[in-house]
């Protein structure tokens, strides 16, 4: 097997190849989640402990010196102290680079505490909360927002709500997430979907692959999220690595979280990865997961992998 990373080159996105979102915001498929800038451990909690902002920022701007051009961020991503919209603007905002897209959503609530509360599911409440992202972004538009889905039930009302925000120049494009074929289809009943947003990852839904070969088929990104936490979502990659990821990463010189970020990839061109890190090394060496090439015997081992029982 050829090694690909532990260069001393400096990484660069545009390795991972691109992907055209909406036929218009062509993206490095390597992108950044910016769930875990404003906290350290856990994300996602009440009371999370702050992330120190000038490190935070550091972070942002690094990222977009290593060629990432799709952030992933949202108006509920924050801690006591930080938020990581105000921090993308703090860090990139009055001067955001021209190929930048940044993708937000809408549909969860917190209260100023942390507090999680029910979904939005009115227009009012959508538009509310796509206005907050225009605020705290520094933006007169969304490049994506993505519908976070929580059930089974009909989205036809609240996407609807959402296409006529786009209708009116506040979005320019439409996403999904955790959502099902089905909800997916309804969607696009209504309006273009450029992106799924979905928990996908080795050994994680493996039964979404007909999924994902779908939204290939039809020119939608499908974008997982926790592709190296796993189980261990919004918490980390707390579990220990499997012997399979473990010996690829070995053959490459790589990391098991390079390594998942490459059998990602190579999910299909459609596939986009966003880690997300306040580390400047991990943040490295996840752009630099893009460049690494996984031999058909790897893709064999890691699939059997990603099938077997409790695997992940």
């Amino acid at each position: 097997m050829t090694t690909t990373t532990g260069s001393t080159t400096t990484p660069h996105a545009s390795a991972s190849g691109t992907w055209t979102l909406g036929g218009e915001l062509t993206v490095n498929r390597v992108g950044f989640g910016a769930m875990r800038l404003p906290q350290r451990g856990e994300a996602l909690v009440e009371n999370a402990v702050p992330r120190d902002r000038d490190s935070a920022i550091a972070v942002l701007r690094k990222a977009v010196e290593l060629g990432v051009n799709h952030i992933d961020t949202a108006a509920f991503y924050f801690s006591p102290t930080r938020s990581a919209n105000e921090l993308i603007n703090s860090a990139l905002g009055g001067s955001y680079p021209d190929d930048l897209v940044i993708a937000t959503k809408v549909g969860p609530c917190r209260d100023a505490s942390g507090a999680w509360g029910t979904h939005a599911r009115t227009p009012a409440a959508l538009r509310g909360q796509v206005e907050e992202n225009l605020r705290q972004l520094g933006r007169d538009h969304l490049d994506v927002v993505n519908l976070r889905i929580v059930g089974t039930d009909s989205i036809a009302e609240r996407f609807g709500a959402l296409a006529e925000l786009r209708e009116a120049g506040l979005i320019r494009h439409l996403g999904v997430s955790n959502i099902t074929p089905e909800q997916l289809a309804e969607a696009q009943a209504i309006a273009p979907v450029v992106c799924v947003q979905n928990m996908y990852g080795i050994g994680v839904r493996p039964e979404y692959e007909d999924f994902v070969r779908l939204c290939g088929e039809q020119g939608i990104a499908f974008v997982p999220f926790y592709a190296i936490a796993a189980a261990g979502r919004q918490g980390g990659a707390t579990a220990p690595e499997s012997p399979e990821v473990l010996a690829v990463a070995e053959a490459h010189g790589a990391s098991a979280a390079q390594v998942r970020i490459a059998w990602t990839l190579h999910q299909g061109p459609h596939l986009l990865a966003i880690p997300g890190t306040g580390d400047p090394a991990h943040l490295a060496a996840n752009v630099e997961a893009g460049a690494l090439r996984l031999t058909p015997e790897d893709l064999t081992l890691l699939n059997d992998l990603h099938h077997a029982p409790e695997a992940g």
